[in-house]
């Protein structure tokens, strides 16, 4: 099902909370995803603000893919609210994360 690791999903979090500090780190660490990972990291974001529901995520990774018209670093670091969206949709999926936040602090 989720084509990203967990860790890295909190890792953009975590830079993304950062702002400017962590900005040219954090478009540098989505840049270097693979195709895969870069939509699985958008359709989590799009579930977190309500866009699809946790039972439509192979549709928004599906969507990620066909839809994807600029460098996903530069939509999805101008989508506001990005560590809130993912966190919300990580919870939504059902996917706990609380160990790998303890081991990232």
């Amino acid at each position: 099902m989720l084509e990203i690791s967990p860790e890295k999903v909190v890792h953009v979090i975590y830079q993304s909370r950062e702002e400017g500090v962590a900005e040219k780190e954090l478009h540098a660490f989505i840049d270097a995803l693979n195709d895969d990972e870069k939509a699985h990291l958008t359709a989590i974001a799009w579930v977190g603000r309500g866009a699809f529901e946790p039972e439509d995520y192979a549709t928004a990774v599906e969507t990620a893919y066909t839809e994807a018209t600029v460098p996903t670093d530069q939509y999805l670091m101008g989508m506001p609210h990005l560590a809130e969206n993912l966190e919300a949709g990580l919870e939504a999926l059902g996917i706990d994360v609380t160990d790998v936040e303890n081991d990232f602090l």
